[in-house]
């Protein structure tokens, strides 16, 4: 069996296939929903190449269909995305060495998708390099535009994505993702990683009662790091 390498741009591309997939489908429901809202295909793009948050994307159309005002976009676009600070903060000592540059690049581009392939490599204790990590990322930035460009341009042929399976297309590949990640811990720190799991899953489900979402994700991952401190030399 050939070895997975993680060190050229072009091993990052490679890398970045399975979330490209799913970049597709979700990718193409997320234009469909913004031409429906009344965006053009002009701001669809700027929205995918500036914003670049599916559902931070989805989230400005259902915002924009009940004409809320700017203001509550921003906070709520925010708070969605406040995780990403930790997603950055906590693979950001596998490229202290990089530059302020590189590290910026890597930060800037971090998407759900990557970070799980990321901390996948970083699980299986590989190394990648900045190439690869920009071959990564690059990759499913681009596709990630394509995919809402092309929707946006036939989504009016497809006026409902729903039944070609496109709205689970990203929980899939989000599962996949979860999958190859905790594969590792349960066979290494079985006890470690349930109590992790079920503080999160735990934290989540009690937290949804009383605040939004976003907080509660936030929430949910803080408490399952510190949870992996205490747990750590058992």
């Amino acid at each position: 069996m050939q070895e997975v390498k993680y060190e050229s741009f072009f091993d990052g591309v490679k890398a970045c296939i399975p979330t490209v997939l799913g970049y597709m489908g979700i990718g193409f429901a997320m234009g469909v929903v913004g031409k429906g809202v009344g965006l053009s295909v002009l701001e669809i793009l700027l929205m995918s190449v500036f914003i670049y948050a599916g559902s931070a994307q989805f989230i400005i159309c259902g915002l924009l269909a009940i004409a809320a005002p700017t203001s509550s976009i921003i906070v709520t676009v925010f708070l969605v995305n406040l995780r990403h600070f930790l997603m950055s903060l906590s693979v950001a000592p596998a490229f202290r060495k990089e530059s302020m540059l590189g590290n910026i690049g890597i930060g800037t581009l971090l998407a759900d998708e990557s970070y799980g392939v990321l901390v996948n490599a970083l699980q299986n204790e590989k190394q990648p390099t900045l190439h690869w990590m920009n071959g990564l990322n690059i990759l499913a930035y681009v596709s990630w535009i394509l995919a809402t460009v092309l929707g946006a341009m036939l989504g009016e042929f497809i006026p409902n994505p729903e039944l070609f399976g496109l709205d689970f297309a990203l929980v899939a590949m989000f599962l996949g993702l979860f999958l190859f990640q905790v594969e590792m811990p349960l066979k290494k720190r079985t006890k470690q990683t349930i109590l992790v799991l079920a503080s999160v899953v735990g934290s989540l489900y009690l937290f949804m009662w009383f605040t939004s979402a976003e907080i509660a994700v936030i929430a949910a991952t803080l408490i399952g790091c510190f949870i992996g401190v205490v747990t750590h030399n058992e």
